[in-house]
């Protein structure tokens, strides 16, 4: 029997109706057909996401250990597995895929340590890789959290750089159709939001973000790096002291758009600046911080794009936060 976590079902049903409640219904299915045709038994409890169930697993023709991956193919999941792979081949530090049926987009992954995520270490923890935060500016003042989250921004730092240096392979989507619904949606947004001074914040944010349209990029973009989709590699993978990449939703498209989510999660607004520089400095854009500020605010424009569609008419506080901090570096 699989049990299909509450939480998985909601959001399922919330974000994508009809086709949510169909893939909920067909996932019990699912998980024992490839469990049977890809020679898996289940090895712990299940684990789930906003849109995947995911299935730690035992291969039993070598016991390799793994994750088996259910979720709803959309514009967002199917490139998936393309990019995977072109970041394996590129050695760029992604999680390794082990098997994929595109029909229905299940994955069979490599395992990571699944109960060692990088937001650990934002935590005040430690976490796998002990060289990898180093050279943290100002660290011998700082203690506890902040030090913490510091040492796990240097880390995403160069997981993103090693993933962005990877030029994204035909048929991926783009950032450049994205700006484009952003933009022709952008007056609407602004029009609903009910406050003046949140009016003019979004405006100034499709503002940076026309400066930029006409060259939207070409690298491979995760789209979603937080410090929760970094993970700890396993020693029985040969990835000991390695932390890797997993869950992206990927596209093509500039670096700079890739900075948002590890400042919105884990949020502290009196480090947005000290994130954003050191994010730059990673992807090697410290002296085009115009341009990664933009694209930042482009996530801003978009999330507002979203959740005016969904009857909001207020900006997420983080986000506005996030967009006035930026708004003001030059």
């Amino acid at each position: 029997m699989i049990d299909i976590p509450d939480e998985l079902i909601a959001t399922q049903y919330a974000y994508n109706g009809a086709a949510g409640r169909a893939f909920v219904a067909a996932l019990p299915g699912l998980a024992g057909r490839f469990l049977e045709e890809w020679g898996l038994r289940r090895d712990g409890a299940a684990m789930y996401g906003m849109c995947a169930l995911v299935l730690p697993v035992v291969r039993e023709a070598d016991g390799v250990p793994a994750a088996l991956k259910l979720q709803l193919v959309d514009e967002e999941t199917v490139g998936e597995p393309l990019a995977l792979r072109a970041w394996g081949a590129a050695g760029a530090g992604a999680v390794g895929v082990l098997g994929h049926d595109p029909e229905t987009g299940a994955l069979l992954l490599e395992r990571l340590d699944e109960g060692r995520p990088l937001s650990g270490m934002a935590g005040g923890g430690r976490g796998a890789g002990g060289g990898g935060a180093g050279g943290v500016p100002g660290g011998s003042r700082l203690v506890g959290e902040v030090a913490g989250a510091r040492r796990a921004v240097m880390v995403l730092g160069g997981v993103l750089a090693r993933l962005a240096a990877v030029p994204a392979p035909e048929g991926m989507r783009t950032l450049g159709d994205a700006v484009e619904r952003m933009l022709a949606a952008a007056p609407g947004v602004v029009e609903r939001l009910a406050d003046e001074e949140e009016r003019r914040l979004l405006a100034d944010c499709v503002a940076a973000v026309r400066e930029v349209a006409g060259e939207p990029g070409d690298r491979l973009l995760h789209w979603d790096l937080h410090y929760d989709n970094i993970l700890a590699g396993r020693a029985d993978a040969g990835r000991a002291g390695e932390w890797v990449a997993l869950d992206p939703k990927p596209l093509a498209g500039d670096p700079g758009f890739e900075l948002f989510p590890a400042l919105d999660n884990l949020f502290d607004a009196g480090e947005v600046v000290w994130r954003f520089d050191a994010l730059t400095e990673a992807l090697g854009m410290e002296r085009d911080r115009g341009r990664a500020r933009a694209w930042t605010l482009g996530r801003v424009l978009q999330n507002a794009v979203w959740a005016v569609g969904d009857g909001e008419r207020e900006l997420a506080p983080d986000h506005a936060e996030i967009a006035r901090r930026l708004l003001a570096v030059r």
